[in-house]
C-alpha cells in the first residue's frame, strides 16, 4: 500500500513586501539582496496573525482538494464546506514550525485541529527547522504504514518568521518571510513497490546537532530564559552565522540529492523536478553545480516569498500542482536543510 498526495494548499499574506521598501529603512539595496540570494519579495503578516492563522487557510485548501472541491479560490463558503468535511477522514495533523503560536503547548496542530473540527485526529508539531516538512511527511507515513484504523494525515509546515527578526540587523532580516503549504497524505490501495509504484518511496532524515547555534533563538527557552525585571535589547529573535549555514546547506542538498538517486537507482535525467528548500538561490546553485544537474530541474520561488522554513517545500509543490506542472507517475525529489541542524530529503512519485 502506498502513502499518495491526494491534495495541496498555501497561504501567504496578502501584504507584499520588496527589497526596495525594506532599503527604505534599512542600508542595503535591490540589487545586494537580489544577488547574495535571489529574493525580490516576501510576504509579511499582519500584528494579528499567527502561525496557526496560516496553517488553517492552507489546510483548508490541501482538505477541499483532497475532497474534490475545484471550484474558485475566492469562494471561501464552498470551499470550508469541501474542507470541513474531509477533515473528520483525517486521523493525525503534523505541523512543522519554528514560529509556534505558543512556547511548548498547546501545539500549534492541536489550535488547527480545533479551527478545523478534525476531531478524531491527533495533533502534535515538529520542530526540525527548515527541513520540518520533510520530517512531518515521513513521520505520517510511518503513522498510516502502521495501520491501526490510520488512513489520512494532514501534514502543514507554516511560519511567522517576520515575527521573530531583529530589523535592525540587515543580514538577517532580508532573507525571511511568512507562509503555510499544506499536504493531505492518504494510505492507499496503490503498490509502494515494482513498477506501477506511487506515492512517497524514499525518505532520508538526518542532522547534525554540532551545529546547533549556527541558527537559534537564544532566549526564551530554559537554557536562556527570561528573568524577572531584565532589561533585554532583542527578545526571541533570529541568530544566524551565515557563513557557517551556507557551508552547511550546499554540503546537505549535494548530499542528500546524491543518497536519494543512489538509493533508488535514479540518475537526474529520471527526475521530473527538484524541490529544495527555498532559503537562498546561491545554496542551490553552488550545489546542483557539484551534481552536475541542470537548472531546469530546480523549481525555485525563492524571489517572491523569500525563506518561509518549513513552510517553503509545500508551498512550492502546492504552486506547481495547482498550475498543472505536475503529472501522473512524475518522481519528486524534495531536500530540506536548517535548524537544528537538520537536513533531509524526499522521493515521491506523484
Amino acid at each position: 500500500m502506498a502513502i499518495e498526495i491526494i491534495g495541496t494548499g498555501r497561504a501567504v499574506p496578502p501584504r507584499k513586501v520588496s527589497n526596495s521598501d525594506l532599503s527604505a529603512r534599512l542600508d542595503t539595496s535591490d540589487e545586494w539582496i537580489r544577488s547574495h540570494t535571489g529574493i525580490g519579495n516576501r510576504h509579511i503578516a499582519d500584528d494579528g496573525t499567527a502561525t496557526s492563522d496560516l496553517a488553517l487557510e492552507a489546510a483548508k485548501n490541501a482538505l477541499a482538494m483532497a475532497a474534490g472541491f475545484t471550484g474558485d479560490a475566492q469562494n471561501t463558503a464552498d470551499r470550508d464546506l469541501a474542507a470541513a468535511e474531509a477533515a473528520k477522514s483525517i486521523d493525525m495533523i503534523i505541523l512543522g514550525t519554528a514560529t509556534a503560536d505558543f512556547i511548548g503547548t498547546p501545539s500549534t496542530a492541536c489550535i488547527v485541529q480545533h479551527k478545523l473540527g478534525a476531531e478524531k485526529a491527533g495533533a502534535m508539531d515538529i520542530t526540525a527547522g527548515c527541513t520540518g516538512f520533510i520530517y512531518g511527511l515521513e513521520t505520517a507515513a510511518g503513522l498510516l504504514s502502521l495501520g491501526r484504523g490510520r488512513k489520512r494525515a494532514l501534514v502543514i509546515g507554516a511560519e511567522v518568521l517576520t515575527r521573530v527578526l531583529d530589523w535592525n540587523d540587515r543580514g538577517s532580516c532580508v532573507l525571511f518571510g511568512d507562509g503555510a503549504g499544506a499536504v493531505v497524505a492518504e494510505l492507499t490501495g496503490a503498490p509502494a513497490e515494482g513498477p506501477q509504484r506511487r506515492g512517497l518511496v524514499r525518505t532520508i532524515l538526518a542532522a547534525d546537532g554540532s551545529g546547533g547555534e549556527s541558527l537559534l533563538f537564544r532566549r526564551g527557552g530554559t537554557r536562556y530564559p527570561f528573568k524577572k525585571g531584565e532589561t533585554i535589547e532583542n527578545g526571541v529573535c533570529v541568530e544566524m552565522n551565515g557563513q557557517e549555514v551556507y557551508n552547511f546547506a550546499v554540503k546537505a542538498v549535494t548530499d542528500t540529492a546524491a543518497a536519494l538517486m543512489q538509493a533508488e537507482s535514479l540518475t537526474a535525467d529520471d527526475l521530473a523536478i527538484i524541490i529544495p528548500h527555498q532559503a537562498n538561490a546561491r545554496i542551490v546553485q553552488a550545489a546542483r553545480r557539484r551534481l552536475k544537474i541542470a537548472e531546469e530541474k530546480f523549481y525555485l520561488n525563492i524571489e517572491e516569498y523569500a525563506n518561509t522554513s518549513a513552510a517553503s517545500i509545500p508551498i512550492a509543490l502546492d504552486e506547481m500542482n495547482r498550475s498543472g506542472k505536475l503529472n501522473r507517475g512524475d518522481i519528486i525529489m524534495t531536500i530540506g536543510f536548517g535548524g537544528g541542524l537538520t537536513y533531509g530529503g524526499n522521493i515521491i512519485i506523484w
